[in-house]
């Protein structure tokens, strides 16, 4: 259930437009906001091989199995990744602040305070901080 909520989070965020549906520009749009890079022909590859319907846009379901396809590997590669966009800072940890900016960056800005809250609840070692693990561990609930 937390798993669909945040698919649904993600989708939303990239579908601009509210049409309920990702096109290619939505998607290369979303990729550059949160650091990487993807051409316009590397997003409507995406959208064409993952579009069920063939209307050239990603509804909620293709949206899910692109971002939920690939190996295992390419899972735990992706993580990694995700895990380094918000880390930022370089110390092997998410702080407070480097959570603030990315939220900020996605459009969810937060407190200072608030971000400290959402990572004590995954916080397991108690020292402010998300480190690798506790971040895989709040992405897989």
């Amino acid at each position: 259930m937390a798993e669909y909520k945040q698919h649904q989070r993600l989708f939303d965020r990239f579908d601009e437009n509210r049409d309920g549906k990702i096109s290619a520009e939505e998607l290369q749009q979303c990729v550059h906001l949160i650091g990487k890079e993807m051409s316009y022909e590397e997003a409507k590859a995406a959208v064409e091989l993952n579009d069920s319907d063939n209307d050239g846009l990603l509804d909620f379901e293709d949206f899910v199995r692109l971002i939920e396809g690939g190996s295992e590997e390419e899972k735990a590669h992706e993580l990694k990744e995700a895990f380094r966009m918000y880390e930022m800072e370089g110390c092997g940890c998410i702080t407070p602040e480097s959570l603030n900016r990315m939220l900020a960056r996605l459009g969810e800005a937060r407190t200072i305070d608030e971000c400290k809250g959402m990572i004590c609840r995954y916080d397991i070692d108690g020292d402010g901080l998300l480190n690798f693990n506790e971040f895989e561990i709040m992405m897989r609930c």
